[in-house]
């Protein structure tokens, strides 16, 4: 999970975590978010819900039914990250619907 190593990916994450779980590790995030971009700096699914009391994000062990998975909204900001089509494609998508509210 290089790309959560990244300063961005950190600040989506914890301001996606103080919005939506009461229970998020404010502190260990600054952390977390002082070292993110240093070379050194790894961070996993693993160590971000354990260390950070995370709920955007789950992870399990196992050859069947074990991965990564995350909230949608989560989920969508890391595609539109890897697949810039696909960012194009959420912002005319958030166009028309804006456009459909003002229209009816």
């Amino acid at each position: 999970m290089r790309q959560a190593s990244k300063i961005g990916c950190i600040e989506f994450l914890g301001l996606w975590e103080s919005l939506h779980n009461p229970s998020f590790n404010r502190v260990q995030f600054d952390t977390f978010k002082t070292e993110a971009g240093l070379n050194r700096f790894i961070m996993t699914p693993s160590k971000w819900i354990e260390q950070a009391g995370a709920i955007g994000i789950t992870s399990k062990a196992g050859r069947y039914g074990g991965g990564t998975y995350a909230h949608s909204d989560i989920a969508m900001e890391f595609a539109s990250w890897i697949f810039a089509e696909f960012k194009l494609y959420l912002m005319k998508d958030y166009r028309r619907l804006k456009y459909d509210e003002v229209t009816m």
